[in-house]
C-alpha cells in the first residue's frame, strides 16, 4: 500500500451534507456517547493526525478509514472555530446520557414546585454549558457577559415552567405531564439567543465556498440561531412527548401501582431510547455549514463582498449546535 494521498477533504464531513441522510450519518457519529470514553491521550493523538494532515504531513501507515476516525474523534472534542477542547458535558456526545437523565427526572418529578424549580435549573444550567461550548464563531466572551446570559436564561426558564405548571393544576394529569416539554421549548427560545448574544452583537464569521473569510454577519448569526432553536425543540418532542403518554398508561396498570419505584428508571430509559435517534436526526435538519444569500447580508458587508468578488452569490458559516 502506498502513502495516503493529501487530497482528502477533511474540512468537510465524510458524507454528503447536501442530503438529510448524509447529515444524519454524520451526526450519528458526532453524537455517539462512546466518544466520551476516549482518554486525553487518544484525543491528542487524533488532533495530531488531523493537524499534521492539514499541514501536508501524513502519519506513516495511516489508512483513509483511520484518518476519518481521527477526524470524528477530533471534531467530537474540539471547537471547530477556536480549536479549544470542549468541556466534557458540553460535547455533543454527552447529549444523550445527560439529557436522558435530566429529562427523565423532569418528567418524573413534575408535581411539586421545589422539584420543578430544581430540575429546570439543572436543565438550563446544562443547556447553558452546551450552548456556550457549541457557539458559532471565535469571538471571545467576557465572564460578565457569560454570567448575565446564564442568569437571564435560567431565570426565564424556571419562570416559564412555574407559570405553565400553575395553569395546568385543574387539567387532566396527562396535560400536566407535558408541562416540562412546553417549558423546555419556551426556554430554548430564551436560553440559546441569550447565551449567544455576542454573535447577535458582532456577528459570526462568513466565508466563501473555499473557506476564505469574508467578514462577520449578524444576519447569518440570526439565521443560525433560529436553526439551532428549531432543532433543539424538535429534538425534545419525542423524548418529552412520547414517554409521558406511555407512563400515563402504565401508571394505571398494576405493575407500577405495586412497584412505584420503577417509575423513574423506566422513564429515564424511555427518554434515552428516544434521544438516541432524536438527537442526531434533529441535528441533521439543517447543514452544519449553512449558507445565506449575499442579498440578505448587511449593506456594508454586501458591498465589501461585491467589491472583492462580484460573482459570489452565497456565503457560508458555522451555525453552531
Amino acid at each position: 500500500m502506498g502513502e495516503l494521498p493529501l487530497d482528502i477533504n477533511i474540512q468537510e464531513p465524510r458524507w454528503d451534507q447536501s442530503t438529510f441522510l448524509g447529515r444524519a450519518r454524520h451526526f450519528f457519529t458526532v453524537t455517539d456517547p462512546r466518544n466520551l470514553l476516549l482518554s486525553g491521550t487518544q484525543l491528542e493523538a487524533s488532533r495530531n493526525i488531523i493537524q499534521n494532515y492539514r499541514a501536508g504531513v501524513v502519519t506513516p501507515g495511516l489508512t483513509e478509514d483511520q484518518l476519518w476516525r481521527a477526524k470524528y474523534v477530533y471534531d467530537s472534542a474540539f471547537h471547530p472555530d477556536t480549536g479549544e477542547k470542549v468541556v466534557l458535558i458540553g460535547r455533543m456526545s454527552a447529549q444523550v446520557p445527560m439529557n436522558m437523565t435530566i429529562t427523565g427526572c423532569m418528567l418524573t418529578f413534575y408535581r411539586k414546585t421545589p422539584t420543578v424549580v430544581f430540575w429546570q435549573w439543572v436543565n438550563q444550567s446544562f443547556n447553558a454549558i452546551v450552548n456556550y461550548s457549541n457557539r458559532s464563531g471565535d469571538a471571545p466572551i467576557t465572564g460578565g457577559q457569560l454570567g448575565t446570559a446564564y442568569v437571564s436564561a435560567t431565570t426565564g426558564a424556571v419562570a416559564t415552567a412555574l407559570g405553565l405548571k400553575s395553569l395546568t393544576k385543574h387539567l387532566p394529569p396527562l396535560v400536566g405531564r407535558l408541562v416540562p416539554f412546553a417549558a423546555v421549548a419556551a426556554a430554548n427560545c430564551i436560553n440559546i439567543p441569550v447565551m449567544r448574544q455576542r454573535e447577535l452583537q458582532v456577528g459570526i464569521p462568513v466565508t466563501d465556498e473555499q473557506g476564505q473569510r469574508l467578514g462577520h454577519s449578524v444576519a447569518a448569526a440570526k439565521q443560525g440561531i433560529f436553526q439551532v432553536v428549531t432543532s433543539r425543540i424538535c429534538m425534545a418532542i419525542p423524548a418529552m412527548a412520547i414517554p409521558p403518554v406511555i407512563m400515563d398508561t402504565l401508571e394505571k396498570k398494576d405493575i407500577l401501582k405495586r412497584r412505584p419505584w420503577l417509575g423513574a428508571p423506566l422513564q429515564v430509559g424511555l427518554v434515552g431510547f428516544c434521544l438516541v435517534f432524536a438527537t442526531p436526526l434533529c441535528c441533521a435538519l439543517f447543514p452544519q455549514r449553512s449558507s445565506i444569500h449575499v442579498s440578505r447580508l448587511e449593506p456594508e458587508l454586501r458591498a465589501q463582498i461585491h467589491e472583492q468578488n462580484p460573482s459570489i452569490e452565497a456565503v457560508y458559516y458555522n451555525k453552531g449546535l
